[in-house]
C-alpha cells in the first residue's frame, strides 16, 4: 500500500483528495492545523468523514511548527505528498498578511527540508491561478512569464514555486506546482463566492457584486480538480538531459525536475452567469448590490489546460451550471434546507 502526505487535509480540497486516495486504495497521513479562519466546524467534520477509514491517519498541527514535517516525513516515509495547507483569500491576505508569510512560505520551507532529507518520489504542491497576477493575455500559459503578482497571497504563492524549484534543482526532488483556477463545488470554504452567495440568496439579504459584475472566472469543479491531481500522481517530472530539447509549451525546468501545471476548466465563465446559474438552482433571483473592484482582484482567469491534457490524457470538464447544481444539492442537504 503506497502513502500519501497531505497537508490540508481537512479544508476543502484537501478532503476531497484525501477522500479519492483512500478509495483508490492508499494510505493517507493528513495534516491540517483546524485553523478558526473559518468555521471549525465545517473542517472536524470533513476530518472525521476520513477518519471512517482505518487508512487515514489525522495530524492536528501546523506546517510551519519548525520540526513537525521532518517527523512525519521520518516516521512514514511518504511516497507522493501533495502540498496544499496554506492561508487561503485574496482579501484576507491585505488584512493579516503574517498569517500568509507564516503558513505559506515557512510552512513549505519546512516540507522542502523534510522532503529533502527524505525524498518521496513525487512532490504536488499548491499554487494558484492568482500568480498570473496582471498578465492580461489569455489563456494563461504555464510559459507565460508571471512577474507581477497582485495581492499578498498571490506574492507567496509564486515565491513558493520559486522555493521549490531551488530544492528540485539542488536535491533532484520531482516536484509539479498545480495553478488552480476557482474551485468549487459540495464542502467548499464558506468564505467563498458560492457559498457566501447562496447562503445570502437563500436568506432573500443582498450580494455583494464586485466590479459591478464585469468579471470572468474559469470555474472548476472539484471532482475535475481531483481527477487530474490523482493522474499527476505517476507523472513526477524528470530533469531533462538537454536544455534544448524541452518541448515548447512544456513548462519542464531547462535544469530541474520540475513542473507548473494549470488546472482549468479551459472555459472562462461571465460572474453574472455563475450568479444565474446559482438563482436558477435556489429558485429565487438575488438582491445584488454592485460594487467597485477590489483591491487585490483580477478582472478575469483563464487556463489554458494542453499541458495537463498532454501529460495526463485529461481536461477538467464538467460545465459550470451542472457544477453549481450539484453544489447546490450539497448544500442544501447539509445545511438542512
Amino acid at each position: 500500500m503506497q502513502t500519501a502526505l497531505v497537508t490540508g487535509s481537512a479544508g476543502f480540497i484537501g478532503y476531497h483528495t484525501s477522500k479519492r486516495l483512500l478509495t483508490e486504495g492508499w494510505k493517507v497521513i493528513g495534516i491540517d492545523s483546524m485553523s478558526d479562519y473559518y468555521d471549525v466546524t465545517l473542517k472536524q467534520r470533513r476530518q472525521a468523514m476520513l477518519e471512517a477509514s482505518p487508512n487515514f491517519t489525522a495530524i492536528n498541527d501546523k506546517v510551519e511548527t519548525p520540526g513537525t514535517m521532518m517527523t512525519l516525513f521520518k516516521k512514514y516515509r511518504p511516497s507522493a505528498v501533495i502540498h496544499l495547507a496554506a492561508q487561503a483569500g485574496v482579501r484576507y491576505s491585505i488584512e493579516n498578511p503574517r498569517s500568509y508569510l507564516e503558513a505559506n512560505i515557512i510552512g513549505t520551507f519546512e516540507i522542502l527540508e523534510a522532503a529533502r532529507a527524505f525524498p518521496p518520489k513525487h512532490m504536488l504542491m499548491a499554487s494558484t491561478s492568482s500568480a498570473y497576477g496582471a498578465n492580461t493575455h489569455m489563456p494563461y500559459s504555464e510559459t507565460d512569464k508571471a512577474d507581477h503578482q497582485v495581492s499578498f497571497y498571490a506574492a507567496t504563492k509564486k515565491s513558493t514555486e520559486n522555493m521549490a524549484h531551488s530544492y528540485a534543482h539542488l536535491f533532484d526532488l520531482p516536484t509539479t506546482m498545480f495553478r488552480f483556477f476557482t474551485v468549487y463545488g459540495p464542502w467548499g470554504r464558506p468564505d467563498m463566492a458560492p457559498m457566501k452567495f447562496a447562503k445570502r440568496i437563500l436568506a432573500d439579504d443582498p450580494i455583494d457584486v464586485y466590479n459591478h459584475g464585469q468579471m470572468k472566472r474559469d470555474f472548476t469543479y472539484i471532482d475535475d480538480l481531483v481527477h487530474a491531481l490523482f493522474l499527476l500522481i505517476s507523472k513526477p517530472p524528470v530533469r531533462p538531459t538537454d536544455a534544448d530539447k524541452v518541448p515548447a509549451g512544456d513548462s519542464l525546468s531547462p535544469v530541474a525536475p520540475f513542473r507548473v501545471l494549470n488546472i482549468g476548466n479551459a472555459q472562462p465563465e461571465p460572474l453574472m452567469d455563475f450568479i444565474e446559474a446559482l438563482e436558477t438552482s435556489v429558485g429565487r433571483p438575488a438582491k445584488k448590490n454592485f460594487m467597485e473592484m477590489q483591491a487585490g482582484d483580477v478582472m478575469a482567469t483563464w487556463a489554458n489546460a494542453d499541458l495537463l491534457k498532454d501529460i495526463t490524457g485529461y481536461r477538467p470538464k464538467t460545465a459550470m451550471r451542472d457544477g453549481v447544481a450539484r453544489f447546490m444539492d450539497w448544500y442544501r442537504n447539509f445545511y438542512e434546507i
